[in-house]
């Protein structure tokens, strides 16, 4: 059960309601808005410190919107973060979407596991072999480090930590 009731939009505060409209007219729209009005996934919790939630939820709209990583490799590294941090919503969220992309029920089983998947990008197995890397050490070797450009490594490494944010937050509010 979830930690936080989920405010519909007419008993927040006007700092809370600002951020709502901003997320729910954004591009990620009405898909984070429940039957009554509340957000729902982890832009609920944002609702508490607008202060910080605001810029936490521009960080994701451009990591999601306008970053140089190639859809599937977001999304790719996405999945590898949800499952790292066993976080059901954020790969209830990011599946479908890496469905319609192309992934097949086989690849999207191995991002659920952590099994090797074969890819046949080198740029997306790059992708998944880095975000693996920075999950489960925390840091990369210099191979790993070389495997991409600087700009995709900064966008990847702020994915991570971005996802990983959020999949904390998901735990500990119970979403």
């Amino acid at each position: 059960m979830s930690r936080l009731r989920r405010t519909p939009p007419q008993d927040l505060t006007p700092q809370a309601r600002a951020l709502y409209e901003k997320i729910t007219s954004g591009p990620r729209g009405q898909f984070m808005v429940d039957s009554e009005g509340g957000l729902t996934g982890p832009f609920n919790a944002m609702l508490l410190s607008p202060p910080v939630g605001d810029p936490l939820q521009e960080l994701g709209a451009a990591i999601r919107y306008r970053s140089s990583l190639t859809d599937r490799a977001r999304e790719l590294a996405i999945l590898a973060v949800a499952n790292h941090h066993d976080s059901a919503f954020e790969r209830a969220a990011h599946e479908p979407i890496a469905r319609d992309l192309g992934f097949t029920d086989d690849q999207l089983q191995a991002l659920r596991t952590g099994a090797p998947l074969r890819l046949s990008d080198a740029t997306e197995t790059a992708i998944l072999n880095v975000t693996r890397g920075l999950l489960t050490k925390g840091d990369l070797d210099d191979e790993e480090y070389a495997t991409l450009d600087k700009e995709q490594l900064f966008e990847l490494t702020t994915l991570v930590g971005y996802y990983t944010t959020l999949a904390l937050q998901l735990r500990v509010f119970r979403v």
